[in-house]
């Protein structure tokens, strides 16, 4: 009987394509977009090694719809950046616009937020019901810990440059410690969370980065082709000085040659045969 249920009950839930892609207020800050990028395109070739079927999706500033309200968006919450494993890019062949809880049922791995302010909207503990026991907003630290399960959920205020990596044990946020060079390890990714101070997108400042588990950064698309052009050049710089090398010794050896040949020939000038010494 439970069989026939739920798909019944799935048919009658809205899926990403019936359900609003944005709540249509603005992104708070030139620093959101860039920062998003910034944290995709370094983790790209870690998650292709750990994904070869392409079963991962990376939502930037989507909602993850958590359950049915009127209007719609007020179910959804949506994380500056957020990775979930095991699941497809695309749903029935179409792009993503938003991540429905109900009909995926895997939460993501990590979801990070952005806080323009002082991070109280995005560390708000609200219940979805008060004492009285009536329904009530809850705060969006509440819904990442008690309703979604995102297993770990960092604060980045961007004003202060205050790093936050909290991770779920036991059904609740722990705030995680930093290590020696400062970083946050994400464990199940393999990789490192912490701040990183250059300019990207002609933006000097301090932005949210990716490190291995040895403490090396993990490059952007540019500068993965930097670093490929520098090693390039490194090699032809290497290679023009063994060719130099080369020519210098076969000079040596022509001068050897041609010193030889002249000593034979004094030989033999004063009547001597070298080939009888």
């Amino acid at each position: 009987m439970t069989s026939k249920i739920i798909p019944d009950l799935q048919k009658k839930l809205p899926d990403h394509t019936q359900l609003p892609e944005s709540d249509g207020t603005f992104v708070k800050n030139f620093q959101e977009h860039p920062q998003s990028i910034i944290l995709t395109d370094s983790i790209g070739p870690i998650l292709e090694q750990r994904h070869p079927d392409g079963r991962y999706a990376i939502g930037q500033d989507c909602g993850i719809y958590w359950r049915e309200t009127e209007p719609a968006e007020k179910g959804a919450e949506a994380p500056d950046w957020f990775y979930v494993p095991g699941v497809p890019a695309k749903v029935n062949c179409q792009t993503r616009r938003s991540y429905v809880l109900w009909r995926e049922h895997l939460a993501p791995l990590i979801a990070i937020e952005f806080a323009s302010g002082n991070g109280s909207e995005e560390r708000d503990k609200t219940p979805l019901y008060n004492e009285a026991g009536e329904v009530q907003n809850p705060g969006k630290f509440w819904v990442y810990e008690r309703i979604i399960h995102i297993l770990f959920y960092g604060i980045f205020e961007i004003k202060t440059n205050k790093l936050e990596v909290y991770h779920l044990a036991d059904g609740c946020y722990q705030e995680i410690a930093p290590n020696e060079r400062g970083h946050y390890p994400i464990g199940p990714l393999g990789v490192e969370l912490g701040l990183w101070e250059g300019s990207y997108q002609n933006q000097t400042q301090i932005w949210l980065r990716w490190w291995d588990l040895d403490g090396n950064l993990l490059l952007i698309g540019s500068e993965r082709a930097e670093q490929a052009e520098s090693q390039l050049e490194q090699v032809e710089s290497q290679l023009e000085q063994a060719e130099t090398q080369l020519a210098l010794a076969e000079t040596q050896l022509e001068q050897e040659r041609l010193e030889k040949q002249r000593l034979l020939d004094r030989l033999r000038s004063a009547g001597i045969d070298p080939d009888n010494l």
